[in-house]
């Protein structure tokens, strides 16, 4: 738990610092702390942290970004201009994740947090910053280029699990059907609204790698 929390006070040092040195660049700090928050259930999965304790952190930690959605104690967390819940969904989708999976079967935790960590954590960089064709869907900006970052990022990160996967003997989905997984998680981060992708994206990708795993049910 140590090691945990000392990486989390690392991101969130990071993403102090970089709300101090780019301040006009809201999305950047935010974006820190949800990219940085997602390796934490690799290191959790590494230390073979307990399940009585990982899921009341997890718990914890929600009700935490609950609390800082409503009085803004750490900006650089929140503060982003917009109308989103999407750092509670967050929480709560790996609260979820750990209490239906952990431990016995962490790469579904880990194929959620990280396609959401990864995948949509670099399509809201790479979106606003490179020129691409956009659209709106339920009144979300999107656009090709940060859903081609999405896509990109989420079969990648797949790809490093079903190696883990085999390098551990865990049950992993053959390689065809990451790319539907990575499809799904896709289509899903499209409607973003109030930042509840969060939630469906991780809670999604993680039930897919489940169930084409073969394993067929939500507790393995």
């Amino acid at each position: 738990m140590a090691v945990v929390g000392l990486w989390l006070v690392v991101v969130m040092t990071t993403a102090l610092l970089v709300r101090r040195h780019w301040p006009d660049q809201r999305e950047w700090s935010r974006k820190v702390v949800h990219i940085g928050t997602g390796p934490v259930v690799l290191l959790a999965w590494w230390l073979q942290i307990d399940r009585a304790i990982a899921l009341p952190a997890a718990a914890l930690v929600t009700v935490a970004t609950a609390l800082n959605h409503r009085f803004r104690l750490l900006p650089a967390v929140e503060d982003v201009g917009r109308r989103s819940y999407g750092t509670i969904a967050y929480g709560g989708s790996i609260t979820l994740l750990l209490a239906l999976y952990w431990p016995l079967a962490p790469l579904p935790v880990a194929a959620g947090v990280l396609v959401m960590a990864c995948g949509d954590g670099l399509a809201g960089l790479v979106g606003p910053a490179v020129r691409s064709p956009r659209w709106r869907l339920l009144d979300q900006g999107k656009s090709l280029a940060g859903t081609a970052a999405m896509a990109t990022a989420s079969l990648l990160v797949l790809l490093a699990l079903l190696t883990l996967a085999g390098a551990t003997g865990q049950a992993a989905p053959p390689l065809a059907a990451l790319l539907v997984i990575t499809a799904a998680a896709t289509a899903l981060e499209q409607l973003s609204s109030w930042g509840l992708d969060n939630l469906t994206v991780p809670l999604a990708t993680a039930l897919l790698w489940q169930l084409l795993s073969g394993a067929g049910s939500l507790r393995p």
